[in-house]
C-alpha cells in the first residue's frame, strides 16, 4: 500500500508495538541491566532520559525487521537496545549544543542535571554501547554501528556549520538530516538483515527502508516544528528557528516566497531571534506551500520506504513495517 495525499489508517503505533511484546520486554530488561554503575549520578540521568516515556522506534524497527526476515535467534535484543544507546546519548549531547530545554514533553536532561552531567553521562552511553556490541560477535554488525555512530556525530557538526546560515540548499539539508537521523534507522534494519544471514540483495533492501523512513520521519518533525502544539510535539515548537537552524520548510518558502517575505526568514536565522517573528514566518510558510512541499516529500520518502521491502516475505511483521512508515507522513507515535 502506498500513501496517497490525506491518507489515514486507523492502526497506531501502540498497535504495531505489540507485536512485538516479548522482545521488547527483553530490551527493556537489557537496557536496565545495563544502564547499573557505581558511580550514581550516572543511572539517574540515563534512567531519566531512557525511562521519559520515549516511543523506542528505532529499536523496534530492529526487531520487528529482525522477525520479518525470519530471524530466530537473540541478538537482535543486544542490537536493538545497542541501538537505543545510541539514539540516547546523541539526545543528551544534541540538547547541550541545542540549549535545549524540552525533551519528550518534559524538562530535558540538561534542564535538569545541568550540561556536563548531560555530555559526560552521553559519553557513558557510547561507551557501553561499544562494549555491548562484542557480545553480539559480529564483525560486520560492528562495522555497521561503528560507521553509524561515526556519521551521526560528523552530521551533528556539518549542523552546527548550517547553524545561522540562510543560503544552504535542499542538498545540504538532506545531507545533514541522513547522517544525524536517517543513518541510525538504516543501521537497525541493516543488522536486522545481517543477523538474519540474508543476501546482499536484501541487506540493500533494508538498507533503504530505513534510510527512507528515517528521512520522512525527520521531514515531518522539521514540518512539525511550525505546526503542532507543544504537548503534541513533546518540544518547543519554534526551536529550530530559535537556534538558527534551517530545514526545508524555511528553504523552500525563502524560494517562494516574496523580497519581503525572504528577508524576514533570512534575518531570523541570522540573528538566531525567530521566536519573535514565529508567527510570521509561520503564515509565509504556510501561503507559499513549504510545509505541503515538506509533508510531499516525507510522504515520497516513506513510499520509497515501502517499496523498498517488497521483495521481503508477506507476514504481520512486515505489514507492521509498512505501518510504521506510514504513520510517519502522520506522526501518530
Amino acid at each position: 500500500m502506498l500513501l496517497a495525499e490525506n491518507t489515514s489508517i486507523s492502526i497506531s503505533f501502540d498497535d504495531i508495538a505489540k507485536l512485538a511484546t516479548i522482545d521488547r520486554h527483553a530490551v527493556d530488561e537489557l537496557i536496565k541491566n545495563k544502564l547499573e554503575s557505581d558511580v550514581p549520578l550516572v543511572s539517574q540521568v540515563s534512567e531519566y532520559i531512557l525511562m521519559s516515556g520515549g516511543k523506542r522506534l528505532r529499536p523496534l524497527i530492529v526487531l520487528l525487521a529482525a522477525r520479518a526476515l525470519g530471524y530466530k535467534d537473540d541478538q537482535h535484543i543486544y542490537a536493538a537496545a545497542i541501538i537505543e544507546f545510541i539514539h540516547t546519548a546523541t539526545l543528551l549531547h544534541d540538547d547541550v549544543v541545542d540549549s535545549s530545554s524540552r525533551r519528550r514533553g518534559k524538562d530535558s536532561a540538561n534542564t535538569v542535571f545541568g550540561n556536563q552531567a548531560s555530555v559526560l553521562v552521553g559519553d557513558f552511553l557510547y561507551s557501553r554501547a561499544f562494549q555491548m556490541m562484542v557480545n553480539i560477535d559480529d564483525m560486520r554488525v560492528l562495522q555497521i554501528l561503528a560507521d553509524a555512530t561515526n556519521t551521526i556525530a560528523a552530521g551533528e557538526v556539518m549542523q552546527l556549520m548550517n547553524v545561522n546560515r540562510p543560503e544552504i540548499s535542499e542538498d545540504e539539508y538532506r545531507q545533514v538530516i541522513y547522517r544525524k537521523t536517517a543513518k541510525l534507522f538504516e543501521a537497525g534494519a541493516q543488522i536486522a538483515a545481517v543477523l538474519s544471514g540474508h543476501d546482499d540483495e536484501m541487506v540493500s533492501s533494508m538498507i533503504s527502508y530505513g534510510r527512507y523512513l528515517g528521512t520522512a520521519f525527520q521531514l515531518v518533525d522539521d514540518a512539525l516544528d511550525y505546526n503542532a502544539a507543544a504537548d503534541e510535539f513533546g518540544k518547543n515548537i519554534g526551536d529550530d528557528l530559535a537556534e538558527g537552524k534551517v530545514t526545508l520548510p524555511l528553504i523552500y518558502a525563502m524560494q517562494k516566497g516574496s523580497n519581503e517575505d525572504c528577508k524576514i526568514i533570512r534575518n531570523a536565522i541570522l540573528e538566531g531571534s525567530g521566536l519573535d517573528q514565529l508567527g510570521s514566518i509561520t503564515n509565509i510558510i504556510k501561503s507559499t506551500g513549504a510545509f505541503q512541499y515538506t509533508t510531499d516529500k516525507a510522504r515520497e520518502a516513506a513510499n520509497n520506504a515501502i517499496m523498498s521491502i517488497k521483495s521481503v516475505p508477506n507476514s504481520k511483521y512486515k505489514k507492521a513495517l509498512v505501518d510504521i512508515a506510514e504513520l510517519s507522513v502522520q506522526r501518530r507515535f
